[in-house]
């Protein structure tokens, strides 16, 4: 019988040495796993950040046309050069006022899409607000045209909208503008700022969104649809590139803001390129920093829009190649009572010229004479 417990005991002695042998061995496994995804981890990383191959087609934009707006030299005086700061850093603007004014008038806050500048299709909206009775405020984002900001060429959404903040108070400040009389007018990437901006100031009294983008994570996978994964994966390196050596103090990396189709840039569909190559100012830079790649699909305005109270005009293009038509309709539903959505059977870039910008303009002013 003892000999019979020992040989048990052995036994069961063995059975525990081997499950050590294997979890130990199981453990080594595991451990130089992690040893191997971090150390490649690690050199992409470096590769990312440091390698110098990360050319990119500059995709000049040779103009083809009469830019949209140019300074108005009709009315002699009726556009200010003015100027406010937010952290230090001055932002340019261009401010309109009414002739023969009398008493205080509300005022249009205006803000231009993707890497624009306030030179860039805005003006021609200014003045006939202006010949309609409002003021109106059109200003440069911090890092474009003619405001401070480094790196240049920046788009980054908080700051962004820390600027639409910083205008709005500025207008409110001038005893020109009345201060309880506020709109928010934006188009394309601004068309979603002014969705977000309502939601946190709820004194604004009304706002107008031209081709809205209302959902960042729709409009990416509208991208991969029509670009591919590959060229998407390419685009995500570049976004890394100039995120990661922002890390370490260095110059940004920089892609087209706008490009052929397929190609490494902000904005790579046909109509955005004819656009811009036609339309855009002599001086208008075709650059942005490429770490808005990494951002933008996790913008989502029209999860705001529940928390906006006055009313909004939404003007939505049918044929829209950047921005899918459901996130105006999903926006739509969360608006309830304050949405008012006029439908147009065109594409992205066909609101801002000829009959579809008249009838835009005219839709607007009236959406405005009816609030204001």
């Amino acid at each position: 019988m003892n000999q019979r417990v020992g040989q048990k005991s052995i036994k069961g002695l063995s059975n525990d040495s081997a499950k050590t042998v294997h979890y130990k061995r199981r453990g080594k496994m595991v451990l130089l796993s992690l040893e191997i995804l971090i150390g490649t981890m690690v050199l992409y990383f470096l590769y990312v950040t440091f390698f110098p191959g990360f050319k990119v087609s500059q995709q000049p934009m040779e103009r083809t046309g009469q830019a949209i707006t140019e300074p108005d030299t009709k009315q002699p005086g009726s556009r200010q050069d003015v100027s406010f700061s937010i952290k230090g850093t001055s932002i340019s603007a261009w401010l309109y006022l009414p002739e023969n004014l009398l008493s205080p008038v509300p005022c249009i806050v205006m803000g231009h899409g993707f890497g624009g500048t306030k030179g860039m299709f805005l003006e021609n909206y200014a003045v006939r607000y202006q010949e309609a009775g409002f003021a109106t405020l059109i200003f440069d984002y911090r890092h474009f045209g003619e405001s401070g900001g480094e790196p240049r060429q920046l788009v980054w959404i908080p700051y962004q909208l820390e600027d639409w903040s910083a205008a709005i108070a500025y207008a409110r400040s001038l005893k020109e503008i009345d201060p309880a009389k506020i709109a928010l007018w934006g188009t394309s990437l601004s068309g979603g700022h002014v969705i977000v901006t309502a939601a946190k100031d709820k004194n604004i009294a009304c706002v107008s969104a031209q081709c809205p983008g209302l959902d960042g994570r729709a409009s990416g996978e509208m991208a991969v649809k029509r670009m591919g994964i590959g060229r998407m994966l390419q685009m995500v390196m570049h976004g890394q590139r100039d995120f990661f050596r922002s890390w370490f103090g260095l110059s940004p990396h920089k892609i087209p803001l706008v490009g052929k189709p397929k190609s490494i840039a902000g904005m790579n569909t046909q109509d955005a390129f004819d656009f811009f190559r036609k339309y855009a100012p002599e001086d208008y830079i075709n650059e942005v920093c490429a770490r808005i790649i990494l951002r933008g699909d996790k913008y989502r305005p029209v999860k705001h829009a529940k928390n906006v109270h006055c009313p909004v005009l939404l003007q939505v293009c049918e044929r829209d190649s950047i921005i899918p038509r459901n996130t105006a309709e999903e926006t739509e539903k969360e608006l309830g009572e304050y949405a008012e959505v006029i439908y147009y059977p065109i594409g992205h870039f066909d609101i801002y010229v000829g009959e579809n910008f008249e009838k835009a303009v005219s839709a607007q002013i009236d959406f405005f004479k009816k609030y204001l």
